[in-house]
């Protein structure tokens, strides 16, 4: 069985910080990339940062400085700390197992004051 939950968004005005948390089933996190996307109103979905089953990352050059990602091997979770958040940052917010076509429901991120 494939689970993907997304959990953790919410609104925040600009400036704020956001923790996303992504809970995997274990059949498809063992020993794969993780990543996140993002998807605006009226757009496509796009890439916003990737760890690997080792730890190395890799960021979206709008997101980069601003967000890390991060994984526990251990528990099949995969987070996105989001700082200095800005309007253009508001989506729903996705992660998946690279390479896979499995989605989440998402978790709506919204930044306005």
């Amino acid at each position: 069985q494939v689970q993907l939950v997304e959990s953790g968004g919410g609104l925040v005005q600009p400036g704020g910080s956001l923790r996303l948390s992504c809970a995997a089933s274990k059949n498809i996190f063992s020993g794969r990339a993780m990543a996140w996307h993002r998807q605006a109103p009226g757009k496509q979905r796009e890439f916003v940062a990737i760890v690997t089953d080792g730890g190395n990352t890799n960021y979206a050059d709008s997101v980069k400085g601003r967000f890390t990602i991060s994984r526990d091997n251990a528990k099949n979770m995969v987070y996105l700390e989001m700082n200095s958040l800005k309007p253009e940052d508001t989506a729903v917010y996705y992660c998946n197992a690279w390479g896979r076509t499995d989605w989440g429901q998402g978790t709506q991120v919204t930044v306005s004051s």
